[in-house]
């Protein structure tokens, strides 16, 4: 994510707009066309602005306690109708309670919680992880 870690901070990504902007011109450079978005933790400032206005270019979305999920009010999730695998793990009690409080007003969601998993659900119990993932996927269309 530009701006954390070693990497430069990018001025562009400063505002969820530049965020959900950045988001979008990775997503075609890449050549993606109604990828499946996953979302842990800090790429959420990224993800969720990007979903909440594009959404529909996405064939599913699964956030992983993602952060800025308390920046949009119930309205601005129900009307988004991508497809939502909502994930973590149940010893995070931090951020995954507050990220599914707000998240679950999304119409298309589902919720798969890993017992005995931290923040880093998908280290902690990697196997469980990929199953609920894998799971999630076989049911897109």
């Amino acid at each position: 994510i530009p701006g954390y870690g070693d990497s430069p901070p990018v001025e562009t990504v400063v505002t969820a707009q530049g965020r959900r902007t950045f988001l979008g011109h990775v997503l075609q450079e890449l050549g993606l066309q109604r990828p499946v978005l996953v979302s842990p933790s800090m790429s959420g400032r990224f993800a969720l602005p990007f979903l909440l206005a594009h959404g529909d270019q996405l064939a599913g979305f699964v956030p992983i306690a993602p952060v800025g999920t308390k920046d949009y009010n119930a309205e601005q999730y129900q009307g988004v109708q991508t497809p939502t695998l909502i994930l973590y793990g149940d010893r995070d009690t931090r951020l995954a309670p507050q990220a599914l409080q707000n998240l679950q007003h999304l119409p298309k969601h589902r919720v798969a919680v890993l017992p005995g998993a931290g923040h880093a659900c998908y280290l902690d119990k990697p196997e469980d992880f990929h199953r609920a993932l894998l799971g999630f996927l076989r049911q897109l269309k």
